[in-house]
């Protein structure tokens, strides 16, 4: 017969001291910590344990029970005070310029009404699955996990609901199994209703990230999300200028459509650091429209991107 003891050291070599075991007449009850592994580690450690308990004399029932530490993740929030500023393709991108940094990093669309990262990602048509009913982020060609609402409706599909469903919906997305990730990015829907203030509320990022252009319409609105976050005791860790300046693809010479400066202007007169301008770009545009996001790239795009990832990731760390 085989008691506690002799268990848990046959058990040693391959549990690693995740295992805590007992012996009740002929059932081995074990508890498995898999607090980090993969979804594959933990299965092929369960088998593993399974095996050899089985195997010992007296033995005939193995109970595993698997336990895992709730993982406390940071938040990145990308916002804007007004739609059509661009802050969609900047969060995508910065997401994935993060992870070309090494941080281990997820994408979670939180843009309830409006989303748009499954094409960005180039995951369209891609439905995430659960496990016990929490939600599985859907993998990425960018080493970015996502979660998005475009993800879960048929395409073109109107979401018409009121602020507690749609604030029930990114909780889900927030709190979905993101194992190994520990910064979650966030893409906002622009303004300063009822998504935003449950995402503050009850899932308190670290940082928020404010997207604008430079024209004054989308400043004014801009410092209206920046004031919110000011309220609500969140860090803004600075302003992007999108869409700043268009060089002429004939000619090489540099127009301002949106007007020029006025988000480093804002940012300054606000106290907040200025983190960059994105340029308005057909290249960006038309790369992140087909699923290929310049960061994921090697070229000029892809070194901006790169630039404003380093700037939030210093943040991050001090």
């Amino acid at each position: 017969m085989t008691d506690t003891e002799a268990l848990s050291a046959a058990l040693a070599p391959i549990a690693a001291g995740r295992a805590t075991a007992r012996i009740d007449g002929a059932r081995a009850s074990i508890v498995l910590d898999v607090t980090g592994l993969a979804e594959a580690t933990r299965d092929e450690l369960e088998a593993d344990i399974r095996r050899v308990a089985g195997a010992l004399p007296g033995v005939d029932e193995v109970r595993v029970l698997m336990t895992s530490e709730r993982r406390t993740r940071r938040l990145i929030a990308v916002a804007s005070g007004k739609g059509g500023v661009g802050k969609s393709t900047v969060a995508a991108n910065l997401a994935i310029a993060l992870q070309r940094r090494g941080r281990r990093v997820g994408l979670v669309d939180a843009d309830i009404y409006g989303p748009s990262q499954p094409r960005l990602l180039g995951v369209e048509g891609v439905k995430p699955q659960a496990r016990e009913k929490v939600l599985l982020p859907v993998e990425t060609r960018f080493g970015v996990p996502m979660l998005s609402m475009g993800g879960l409706v048929a395409e073109g599909q109107a979401i018409a609901w009121r602020g507690p469903m749609a604030g029930g919906a990114l909780g889900q997305m927030v709190d979905a199994d993101w194992g190994e990730t520990e910064l979650l990015v966030l893409d906002l829907p622009p303004g300063t209703g009822d998504v935003q203030l449950t995402m503050i509320q009850k899932h308190k990022p670290a940082g928020a990230v404010i997207v604008s252009t430079p024209q004054d319409l989308a400043l004014i609105d801009a410092t209206r999300a920046i004031d919110l976050f000011n309220k609500a005791g969140v860090p803004v860790v600075g302003l992007i200028e999108n869409m700043s300046g268009y060089a002429c693809p004939h000619c090489g010479e540099v127009s301002d459509p949106f007007g020029a400066g006025g988000a480093e202007a804002a940012a300054a007169r606000l106290g907040i650091p200025f983190l960059g301008r994105v340029p308005l770009e057909m290249a960006i545009r038309a790369a992140s429209d087909a699923g290929e996001p310049p960061a994921a790239g090697n070229g000029p795009a892809a070194e901006l991107f790169a630039g404003l990832a380093g700037q939030v990731d210093d943040w991050l760390k001090n």
